[in-house]
């Protein structure tokens, strides 16, 4: 089957860049506060819980815990019509933050609620990757 539609890219903006700009080098990260301490996903120009603009980025372990999913049969986007079905995550990363991102090079029957996961980068376009996950072989 051929694909009809493309698939909708994210676009970086002023506050993304760096994430993205990380992730296209095989890196994920997160920013934390300097004022407070907090730990931010997804990207923002300020920290929620003291305001400050005071943010740096911080590289991720990469590792996480599946902490809910859902397998789609239906595609969120035409694009996707020919992964279904797939799956997607809500991933708590050990560093503690939450991120949404898909499950991908593992066994659909295989994916549940605490499995352990790391990081893989599915590369989009020459200068777009996005961050996915994949279950740990000894999890």
């Amino acid at each position: 089957m051929t694909q009809d539609h493309e698939r909708p890219l994210p676009v970086p903006t002023i506050d993304t860049q760096g994430y993205w700009h990380a992730v296209n080098e095989g890196r994920l990260v997160f920013q934390r506060c300097l004022k407070c301490g907090e730990l931010r996903f997804y990207p923002r120009a300020f920290c929620v819980s003291c305001l400050s603009d005071e943010l740096i980025w911080e590289l991720a372990s990469g590792r996480g815990r599946i902490y809910t999913f859902t397998i789609c049969h239906i595609p969120g986007n035409p694009a996707m019509a020919e992964k279904i079905p797939y799956a997607m995550a809500m991933i708590d990363l050990d560093e503690g933050v939450r991120m949404l991102a898909g499950i991908i090079e593992s066994q659909l029957s295989h994916i549940h609620i605490g499995a352990a996961v790391e990081v893989v980068f599915e590369r989009l376009t020459p200068d777009l990757s996005l961050p996915q996950f994949t279950l740990c072989k000894s999890g």
